[in-house]
Formats: structure tokens, sequence, C-alpha cells
């Protein structure tokens, strides 16, 4: 347990995503299971099974930043009385910052706290970036998005996102520079697609390589015929999901045969 303890500490240190499963009823009491991300373990529950099922569901929770408390069997069987864990996820919120005070950008701010984002609206135009307008954001910051990237962009991860809602050259192209040269996990543009060929072109010209532009989810979003700006917001955020579940290809429920639960 002692090096249960020694791994959470160090994660808390360097900031890294961690779940803690605790046997807080039953069997094993006290018991405790150390998960990463990536999904190494340390520790045990006492049960092989049990450690494999409840490390899945800690992830789940833990993608979510979720903490909750679960009942299982002996060998993991799931809502059965044998014993209790407490599943407690140590990670910090996930960040969207979107560019552009535009009123896709409104409508993307609700769908995005629906999903427990922490939102940032910027803008370098204070006439359109006020918290008047976009009273569901955490913040509305007037700056240019290089400038706000420069300051932020080294505490971005995996976990977050960064919509590009601008369809001006001089506030989409650094901005999209500016976050090619971070870790965050989703990187989408709003344009047509001859917007975005004109897009790319600008971009090889300030010496992004074809790499870097792979990056891009342009333009924004999946098609599901969405065509007012709620609609574009909720095909927006259901790409985001299907990229941090790894999908390529999306597709209806009941033309799935692979677990619902990826």
């Amino acid at each position: 347990m002692t090096v249960v303890y020694a791994e959470l500490a160090e994660a808390l240190r360097t900031r890294q995503p961690v779940v803690l499963v605790t046997v807080v009823d039953g069997p094993g009491t006290g018991a405790k299971l150390l998960i990463t991300a990536a999904g190494e373990r340390t520790g045990s529950l006492g049960d092989a099974a049990l450690d494999e099922r409840v490390g899945r569901d800690a992830l789940a929770a833990l993608a979510a930043g979720q903490t909750a408390i679960r009942h299982y069997g002996r060998h993991g069987e799931p809502e059965r009385p044998d014993l209790t864990v407490f599943i407690e996820s140590f990670t910090a919120p996930r960040r969207m910052i979107i560019f552009g005070a535009v009123d896709f950008a409104a409508a993307l701010t609700q769908a995005a706290k629906l999903l427990k984002y922490v939102v940032t609206v910027c803008d370098a135009r204070p006439i359109f970036a006020t918290r008047a307008r976009f009273p569901q954001a955490d913040e509305v910051i007037v700056d240019w998005p290089q400038r706000l990237l420069s300051r932020i962009g080294p505490s971005l991860t995996p976990r977050d996102a960064v919509c590009v809602l601008t369809h001006d050259p001089k506030f989409d192209v650094p901005a999209i520079v500016a976050a090619l040269g971070t870790e965050v996990g989703y990187l989408g543009v709003m344009g047509s697609r001859n917007t975005h060929r004109d897009r790319l072109e600008r971009l090889r010209s300030e010496g992004v390589p074809s790499a870097a532009l792979a990056r891009l989810h342009a333009p924004i979003g999946l098609d599901i015929g969405a065509l007012t700006p709620e609609e574009t917001a909720v095909s927006i955020c259901a790409e985001i999901i299907a990229e941090r579940a790894g999908l390529e290809v999306v597709r209806p429920l009941g033309q799935v045969k692979t677990p619902i639960h990826h």
C-alpha cells in the first residue's frame, strides 16, 4: 500500500490523471488499486477478475472526471452486494478554448458545459467578446489567439480541445499555428472545404508541415445534417467524443456489432 500512495503522490505532483479504487466494505476492506490513464495498475483488490472489471469502470470514471461508489461480486460481477468500492478520480477538468466570439461559439459553449468542459471564449474584438454574450463561459478573454496560447498552451493536454470558429485568416491562421504547438487532443476549424483549402495553403506558407496539418479536424464536426448553431455544436461535440474514443468510422448503434461501450 505504501507503493500505491507513493505513486499517487508522484502523479499528483506531476499533474498526471490517475484513479484510486478502495474497497470500503466487504472482503478485503482497505485494499487499493491505482490506475493511470494509460491503464497501468499498482496494487490489487485481491482478485484478478475483480481488478479487471473494476479497472475498466475506474478508467471510464477517470475519463469523465467522476468519483463514484460501486458494488461488485467477489470476482467482479457488477451490482452484487459482496463488496463496495470507492472510485476516486484525480484529474483536472477538460478545457475547451473557443476562438471567435460568434453565434456558433455561444451554442458550442452551452453544449461543452453539458460535457463538463471548462470553456474559454477568446476574440480580439472587444465589442463581441463580452460576458453578456457568453454568460455560460468560464472565461471571456479579449486577446489575439496566439497571445493567449503563448500563455496557456503549455498547460493544454490531450484531454483538451481547441475550436477555431473564425473565418478571417488574420485570426485563424495564427490560432492554428499556435495550437499545433501544444499537446491539445482535438483541434477543430470551422469553414467550407474551399475555405479550408485556402487556409491550408496559408498554413503551408507559414512552414507548417503536412504531418501537423493532419491533426486538423476541418470542416469541424460530424456530418449529421446540422444546420443551426445549436445543431452544429452537437456535431462538434460528437466528433470530439468520437475522437477521444478512437473511432474513425461513426455509425448508428443499431448497425454496430461490437460492444456499445468502448
